[in-house]
């Protein structure tokens, strides 16, 4: 058999919207759906770095025989003839009740504003604790420090809902480059204002192994 066919034998054929689309091995429900230009709304996928589902915006609809569920399009692989929804009264509720947590957690931020707005969503029925509060805490930006960057210069304190985007021991971390990738793969803008309290004092750098 040819390498040709080989290709053709392993690609997955399901159907998302009842359009019948194709998937490579390896590929989720959200990369086969941005494939075929089929929008899913997300915050804390990117493709330069591992997905790990933060914040459950992308969720979908799945049938596959008698089973129905709501499940995150980052993080799982089609099979053969599932039927997919991106537009089901199940998943719109869902992201409805993800955009008011988000609009609680980061109410300061416009860009989740604005998403919010696109989906109906224009309040919260959840508390603010802080109203400048602009960071998703989706871990875009520790993951394209440590997978891209390869310098680890950010990272997570604490746990649940009090779990906080910081640098190791709570300190300006000279590790840090200045490169600017957390800044442009945060999807609220809380980076922007936050880069100088991660990156320590320049001046100490030069000759220690960093970037200057």
């Amino acid at each position: 058999m040819s390498s040709s066919e080989n290709s053709a034998t392993d690609v997955i054929n399901f159907f998302i919207d009842g359009q019948p689309v194709a998937a490579e091995p390896g590929w989720t429900i959200l990369e086969t759906a941005r494939h075929h230009h089929i929008h899913i709304p997300t915050l804390c996928s990117h493709p330069a770095v591992t997905p790990w589902g933060s914040c459950r915006l992308c969720v979908v609809e799945t049938r596959y025989g008698k089973r129905v569920q709501v499940i995150p399009s980052c993080l799982n692989p089609p099979v053969a003839e599932l039927e997919v929804f991106t537009q089901s009264e199940r998943v719109k509720n869902v992201r409805r009740w993800v955009l008011e947590m988000l609009l609680a957690e980061c109410p300061a931020s416009r860009e989740i504003k604005k998403l919010a707005a696109a989906h109906g969503v224009t309040a919260t029925r959840f508390a603010i604790t802080d109203p400048e509060e602009e960071c998703l805490r989706c871990g875009l930006c520790v993951a394209v420090c440590n997978e891209v960057v390869g310098v680890q210069a950010l990272t997570f304190g604490s746990r649940g809902v009090k779990k906080v985007l910081e640098t190791p021991y709570r300190v300006p971390n000279n590790a840090c480059i200045g490169c600017g990738c957390c800044v442009s793969v945060c999807p609220t803008g809380a980076l922007q204002k936050r880069l100088d309290t991660v990156r320590g004092d320049l001046s100490r750098r030069t000759g220690h192994g960093f970037a200057h």
